[in-house]
């Protein structure tokens, strides 16, 4: 499980919350367009500049409390 944190949300403020913690969808797609795929605000995914994001490493106690909040 792959996980960033939305640190720029410029040109997407209606999609994206900045300081808000997204999970990675596995898109190798979208890898490869140097984009992200995660479910944004109007609850559906759409692949984002990679470059909006910051990766995070969690602990599993983190992430499990994530997952249920999901």
């Amino acid at each position: 499980m792959k996980w960033v944190l939305c640190t720029d949300n410029d040109g997407y403020q209606a999609s994206l919350e900045r300081m808000k913690v997204y999970r990675v969808i596995d898109d190798k797609a979208s890898e490869e367009m140097g984009c992200v795929r995660v479910v944004d605000e109007t609850g559906e995914d759409y692949a984002f500049p990679d470059s909006l994001f910051v990766p995070l490493q969690l602990s599993t106690p983190v992430e499990e409390r994530l997952l249920a909040h999901a």
